[in-house]
């Protein structure tokens, strides 16, 4: 009897006898399977029925959560619905929500594509270098052209949200450019100057940024200029596109090699060219009416900074009225004198005595155009001839009178001028503001007023 009744659990079907030997599936997300619910028991009749359709969904870089049907045990059946989600990073194409359909396929195709974030604009003179591309937790980092400074972020990373983190970087050109001048100068003025010629090739600019620049601004002499003795400066500017500044300087240093001053003899003027004590200048001198020079009429700077020559005296001239000639005489005043002989007959000539009289009062005249007087009195043998307080021999006087032809019985003038020429002859009275304005007609005259006016030698009445 009990045989008979265990009889009937022997005769389960094979199937059933598997569902009660496996443990219930612990399910994985995607895999379609999952669990048994507390509801569910292994031997019943609707998870019998409820079979596997749909192949289980496998989703890359997403997640799976299927449910059953109504009752159901295996979610990957018929009816069966899974929804999809992607991880971080990534986006769903698709629908979220799969269906398992009667033709044994899922609703959709769904992939979990990774998020990608817009193209980075290219900063100008500079550009970015990416990691991956511009998808999710891609890093780029920005850099610039040389010269170039970077502004903004210099990382930025694609995010989640398909945005950047932080905002797209750019390149300011901050560097200022160079720019080097030539090395400090020091020249020697030239010879009887006060100024030499420099020359220097203009400076340019160099950006790392523009590159070489050429626009440069100048302050000071340019190149080629005549610089005067002392210190110069030069300073050279430069900008570049981005206003950026850049300058450099330099000094023209201009040295003038001197002897050092001299000074006029005592009663002489002294002429000198150039600055008067420069390397190369020339001082002449002269010595007033009365006074001959004594010494060296001109005296140069010389490079060893030494005048030439020797220094110049003025003194009283001396006549020598014991000469043999008439010639001789008058050499004595060959380039140095010019001559006013007054002849006469007899020392009561009234014409002679007003002449002398004019002359006297007008001696400084006289002095400052060099012309001495030269008496001749009387008649040989008892002629007497006298160069202010010099008398000199009746034979040297009447020799005189002789070689110029001068009249013996009446009263005559004659002008000589420096170089023993006879310039004029007069008969009668002649006021010395006629013979100054004829005697400053000569060329020779001329020169000696010009070095006169510039020593202020004149006369004051």
């Amino acid at each position: 009897m009990g045989s008979q009744l265990l009889r009937p659990a022997l005769l389960l079907s094979p199937a059933l006898l598997l569902l009660l030997r496996v443990p219930p599936s612990r399910g994985f997300p995607g895999s379609g399977d999952s669990p048994l619910e507390d509801d569910e028991v292994g031997f019943s009749h609707s998870s019998y029925t409820d079979t596997p359709w749909c192949s289980p969904i496998k989703v890359k870089f997403g997640d799976v959560y299927c449910r059953a049907p109504q009752g159901g045990y295996y979610k990957t059946a018929l009816g069966a619905r899974c929804d999809i989600r992607c991880r971080k990073g990534y986006e769903l194409q698709g629908s979220s929500q799969l269906i398992c359909q009667s033709n044994k396929r899922w609703s959709d195709k769904v992939i979990c594509k990774q998020k990608r974030c817009p193209t980075l604009a290219m900063p100008i003179n500079g550009g970015f270098k990416c990691v991956d591309g511009a998808y999710f937790n891609s890093r780029c980092e920005y850099y610039c052209s040389p010269g170039y400074t970077l502004k903004g972020e210099r990382t930025v990373t694609c995010m989640d949200n398909k945005a950047w983190s932080g905002r797209p970087a750019s390149c300011v050109d901050m560097d200022p450019p160079t720019i080097k001048c030539p090395s400090v100068k020091e020249r020697i003025a030239e010879p009887n100057k006060l100024t030499v010629r420099v020359s220097w090739e203009t400076p340019e600019g160099r950006d790392t940024a523009d590159g070489i620049l050429t626009d440069v601004t100048l302050k000071g002499l340019p190149p080629g200029s005549n610089f005067p003795e002392g210190d110069h400066k030069i300073e050279y500017t430069v900008y570049d596109r981005a206003e950026n500044k850049g300058t450099c300087k330099f000094r023209v240093k201009v040295r003038v090699r001197r002897c050092g001053k001299l000074n006029a003899p005592e009663n002489g003027y002294m002429k000198c060219s150039s600055d008067g004590d420069n390397y190369g200048a020339t001082c002449e001198f002269s010595c007033i009416g009365g006074y001959e020079l004594q010494g060296s009429p001109a005296r140069v700077c010389q490079s060893n900074l030494a005048w030439s020559g020797t220094e110049p005296t003025c003194a009283a001239m001396n006549v020598n009225v014991g000469v043999r000639t008439a010639a001789a005489l008058l050499d004595q005043f060959y380039e140095k004198r010019r001559l006013l002989i007054v002849s006469t007959p007899t020392a009561r000539n009234l014409l002679y005595r007003l002449q002398l009289g004019m002359l006297q009062q007008a001696q400084c005249g006289l002095d400052l155009r060099h012309i001495t007087v030269v008496e001749l009195v009387g008649v040989f043998p008892t002629l007497i001839g006298r160069i202010r307080a010099k008398i000199m021999p009746p034979a040297l006087a009447l020799q005189l009178r002789l070689l110029l032809r001068i009249p013996l019985y009446s009263f005559s003038m004659v002008l000589v001028d420096k170089h023993g020429m006879d310039k004029e002859r007069y008969v009668s009275l002649v006021t010395p503001m006629a013979l100054f304005n004829l005697i400053d007609t000569f060329p020779l005259r001329k020169e000696e007023m010009i070095l006169q006016a510039e020593m202020g030698q004149t006369c004051s009445t």
